[in-house]
């Protein structure tokens, strides 16, 4: 007779869409602030960014549940560099790696401005998706991005925000090539257009 054990209080999980770990769960932390992009969301998404990811170098500047990192990586990204200040969050996200055999994922502890500032090469893509609560570090992390030229050329850049924030990212470096809302949630897609 098989048993179904009772799911531990506060605690929830997302599952991976497509590519070599679909189906796998990623259990999420019960933390304020952390709030794994919907499941609606990351399949528009990837459905958005499918022929971008094999081979891609990609960044997850606020790695928070995983999803969005696990997800490239498990489509084939060359590298995913999943960047976290928090530590709880980060020995989860390593864990979850460890779990998957994600050789091709790294993980950063610590602020996504100061990972910024002293990263090499540059990124085909970049998971931009701050607390709510820290807004400005959306264009924070833009201009620092673009300032130490870490977009390379093409490359593509996922924001998301609420509904009702207005969203004041006006850089002459990007064009806006997607925008969609759900729920609460508006998210897009930004192309560089850097020459170089």
């Amino acid at each position: 007779m098989s048993r179904t054990r009772p799911k531990a209080a506060g605690r929830s999980a997302i599952r991976i869409i497509g590519g070599r770990w679909r189906g796998s769960r990623l259990e999420v932390l019960d933390k304020p602030g952390l709030r794994p992009t919907p499941d609606r969301v990351r399949e528009t998404l990837f459905n958005w960014l499918a022929m971008d990811i094999p081979g891609a170098r990609v960044l997850d500047c606020f790695a928070g549940a995983g999803g969005l990192g696990f997800e490239a990586a498990s489509r084939e990204a060359q590298q995913v560099v999943m960047v976290d200040q928090d530590a709880q969050v980060i020995q989860r996200l390593q864990l979850h790696g460890e779990r998957l055999g994600a050789d091709n994922v790294e993980f950063y502890r610590g602020d996504i401005l100061d990972y910024l500032q002293q990263a090499d090469g540059c990124f085909d893509l970049v998971f931009i998706d701050p607390p709510y609560a820290d807004a400005a570090l959306r264009t924070l992390s833009l201009r620092k991005l673009i300032e130490r030229e870490l977009l390379c050329r093409g490359a593509k850049v996922y924001l998301e925000w609420p509904v009702d924030e207005q969203l004041s990212v006006d850089f002459a470096h990007l064009d806006w090539i997607r925008q969609k809302t759900a729920g609460q949630v508006n998210y897009a897609v930004a192309q560089s257009n850097r020459s170089g």
